[in-house]
């Protein structure tokens, strides 16, 4: 039995850090537990290539961040303690198809504009318009708690605003696919072309539901902030936490794994990790899958049957992602040279190219033609590579876990493990791709290393069968839903346990939310906790 602490965290991802900083600021004593050697779950920067090339391992982009409630709350501490953001060019995003045409959007939505139809600029126009009108109310319903007082006096501000109809028309939008805003709003294929791709960013394929305000938020924080990424690599994003967390009082632990949560009378008591048990006062904070912790660290008679059965049925997404990290001799030079400014710049032949990849990679198909995420983090922090040389991002989220074939029938997939051959041949097809478009490829190319679904999925256990977004993001499994259907809250049936990380609502991407969420929740004071759990409990 090791001292007792207010709180403990299980899991060092970056929503457990930010669950955990809110505590130490309230002056709470804290643990994280994170099993890895390293901090940080999908925050990671490694040398994966050669010495001198870094590389963020799997997220690299901060958008989310900079405009989340969190960064308005922590950001003049963290910056105190080493967390710097390189801004992104006046570029952001481009696609380029396989004839060699790009569109290209800019922090400017009035120049992004003038790429498109003309029938479509001044649409383009009204659609960013409206949705900075909304995003606000918005977003603040997305970083509260649904079940909620909160949530719900801002969805009745939101319906005041709007009125009866355009707040039926604003649901509709809300629950539509992307390929449904690009066909009933746009006339040319352009918007789909840019933005299609990045409904992938967000665990949906362009014809799933709700993925066409998914994208529409995309566009929005592209014009808002671009594309930052920290200076000197995502580990600093880390570290200035671990600083903030440690100047407060907290820990962050690492090397060592959570075994088992204890409970008591209905409520989370302790945390069994590397065979010590540590009493946690006020609150346990899970940055799990509910496969984990229904699962694993929770036991049989710990939490009530429903909720371990719902755990036990939490779905991950029929597509698992891939990363491919390249170190280059220089910066690549594009046949378009507009693209070589571009941060991220995809590889896609538009809307139903992207929908083909992704129905291919969910029948357990390579993909033939997948959707190629080319970023480009040397443009924007030049620090990342030695001088005059560069790197690359790579990811693919249109991978099969256990590929049953090869739509374009060229690769033998053999049993469908990811052994070095499969992994390397797909690498070499995806890496192809770039060469009808980039002058000096392949010749810049020095080092290349590439994380499998099953190299991902043994990094961090919140990425089960590769899957980056730590559940399928599918409607009945998103919102009031997320993480499981009856227990749709950051408040779990077992007292004083709290959910947070991507799988729980608002979802994946480094967004902050459910980590302030949870931290802001077990810092209160114990009354009101206790309040809000048992209403929680009653409606259930």
């Amino acid at each position: 039995m090791t001292s007792a602490r207010d709180a403990i965290v299980i899991g060092s991802g970056h929503n457990g850090l930010v669950a955990a900083a809110y505590l130490a600021r309230a002056g709470l004593s804290v643990d994280v537990l994170e099993r890895n050697a390293v901090a940080g779950g999908a925050v990671a920067s490694e040398e994966l290539t050669q010495p001198g090339f870094l590389h963020d391992t799997f997220s690299a982009w901060h958008p989310l961040f900079k405009l989340s409630a969190a960064h308005a709350e922590l950001g003049s501490e963290l910056a105190e303690r080493g967390l710097a953001y390189a801004e992104t060019p006046e570029e952001t995003t481009a696609n380029v198809l396989p004839d060699g045409r790009a569109v290209i959007a800019y922090r400017d939505p009035a120049r992004t504009a003038e790429g498109l139809d003309p029938r479509d600029r001044a649409t383009y126009m009204a659609e960013i318009e409206a949705f900075g009108a909304t995003i606000g109310t918005v977003g603040q319903i997305f970083g509260s708690e649904l079940f909620s007082p909160t949530a719900a006096k801002l969805a009745w501000q939101l319906s005041r605003a709007l009125g009866r109809r355009r707040l039926r028309a604003f649901t509709a939008d809300v629950l539509s696919s992307a390929q449904a805003w690009f066909e009933t709003r746009f006339k040319g294929p352009e918007v789909g072309e840019l933005y299609a791709p990045w409904a992938l960013h967000t665990g949906l394929s362009p014809d799933a539901a709700g993925s066409g305000f998914q994208a529409l938020a995309i566009a929005g924080s592209l014009h808002a902030v671009g594309l930052p990424v920290v200076s000197g690599g995502s580990i600093n994003f880390v570290r200035a936490f671990e600083r903030l967390i440690g100047d407060r009082g907290g820990r962050v632990r690492t090397g060592v794994e959570a075994e088992r949560i204890v409970t008591r009378a209905g409520a989370a008591v302790a945390v069994v990790a590397g065979g010590e048990q540590t009493p946690a006062l006020r609150a346990v904070i899970a940055n799990t899958t509910p496969t984990q912790l229904y699962g694993r660290l929770l036991g049989a008679g710990d939490a009530p049957a429903a909720a371990i059965e719902q755990g036990r049925r939490f779905r991950y997404s029929p597509r698992a992602g891939m990363q491919i990290h390249v170190a280059l001799a220089a910066p690549l030079r594009w046949r378009d040279s507009r693209l070589d400014r571009v941060p991220i710049v995809h590889l896609s032949g538009g809307v139903h190219s992207v929908t083909l990849a992704c129905a291919q990679a969910a029948a357990g198909l390579l993909p033939a033609d997948p959707t190629i995420v080319v970023g480009q983090p040397s443009i924007v922090d030049a620090s990342r590579a030695p001088e005059g040389r560069a790197v690359l991002w790579i990811q693919l989220q249109q991978v099969p876990y256990a590929p049953r074939g090869d739509a374009a029938g060229e690769i033998d997939v053999g049993d469908g493990s990811w052994d070095e051959a499969l992994t390397q041949a797909f690498t070499e097809r995806v890496l192809a791709r770039l060469a009808p478009h980039v002058e000096n490829w392949p010749e810049v190319r020095l080092a290349t290393a590439a994380l499998s679904p099953v190299e991902i999925e043994r990094r961090n256990p919140n990425l089960v069968r590769g899957d980056i977004y730590s559940g399928d993001c599918e409607l009945g499994q998103s919102y009031l839903w997320r993480p499981l259907p009856g227990y749709g809250s950051h408040l779990t049936p077992v007292g004083r346990l709290y959910h947070c990380g991507a799988s729980t609502h608002p979802g994946p991407g480094l967004n902050a939310a459910s980590g302030r969420i949870v931290g802001l929740a077990a810092s209160a004071a114990p009354s009101r906790a206790s309040r809000a759990l048992g209403r929680v409990r009653a409606r259930r």
